[in-house]
């Protein structure tokens, strides 16, 4: 199976969510299914909002295109 998040994001996350002590040494074993679902969830609304910016963004730009 491919990577779908960055090392990096998944600190980010992780230190975000309050949890980044436990990853800190690269091993995630002590993380629970709980905050790999949060996890899971953040990631999802970070991505969706940074579409909605985007979108947001493009269609401002075709506004003033006009």
């Amino acid at each position: 199976m491919g990577k779908v998040m960055s090392k990096q994001t998944k600190d980010k996350l992780a230190h975000d969510l309050g949890f980044g002590a436990k990853v800190e040494d690269g091993n995630w074993d002590d993380v629970t299914t709980g905050e790999i679902g949060s996890m899971v969830r953040e990631a999802i609304k970070r991505g969706e909002q940074a579409v909605a910016e985007e979108a947001k963004a493009n269609g401002a730009a075709h506004q003033n295109a006009k």
